[in-house]
């Protein structure tokens, strides 16, 4: 007998990006670059600030669905350093794709409208947070008026 998926809420992200920059069409796809300009993320046993050190080495794929690829650093609010890494996918359908990628967009479209998810693991060296090196998550995103905010929970 297999066990059951359970997860437990890690935290609330919101990652601030800049304007990307556009690689263009590649043989892998459409390749844009988002960097991470700042954020927070709060919860129960983390909480801190997204360093402006990372981003997204998005693809756009021929079907339009992105394929995310993010290296992130966070600085707990105890002063540790935590990297983050995350794959996942972001499928929008075309009619309000436009919509939801404008970054600028004071009044997004609700994150149920779309698919949004990530893998993030993490990397550190602080004893204090060394629970995080062994533990695999997932995170359900929205896109927001300057970035993209997340709730992760840790995979039980």
């Amino acid at each position: 007998m297999t066990a059951e998926l359970r997860g437990t809420w890690l935290y609330d992200a919101h990652v601030d990006l800049g304007t990307p920059i556009m690689v263009g069409p590649t043989p892998e796809g459409v390749r844009a670059i988002f960097p991470v300009t700042g954020g927070r993320l709060e919860g129960p046993r983390l909480k801190g600030r997204f360093l402006p050190h990372g981003g997204d080495w998005a693809r756009i794929r021929g079907d339009g669905s992105i394929v995310l690829d993010v290296r992130a650093l966070v600085e707990a609010d105890d002063g540790a350093l935590i990297h983050l890494t995350y794959g996942g996918r972001l499928v929008i359908p075309a009619e309000i794709q436009a919509r939801v990628l404008d970054l600028a967009n004071p009044d997004p479209l609700a994150g149920d409208r779309y698919y949004f998810r990530t893998l993030p693991l993490f990397e550190t060296a602080s004893p204090g947070h060394a629970w995080l090196n062994g533990i695999c998550a997932v995170g359900v995103g929205r896109v927001v008026t300057g970035g993209v905010a997340y709730r992760v929970y840790a995979i039980d």
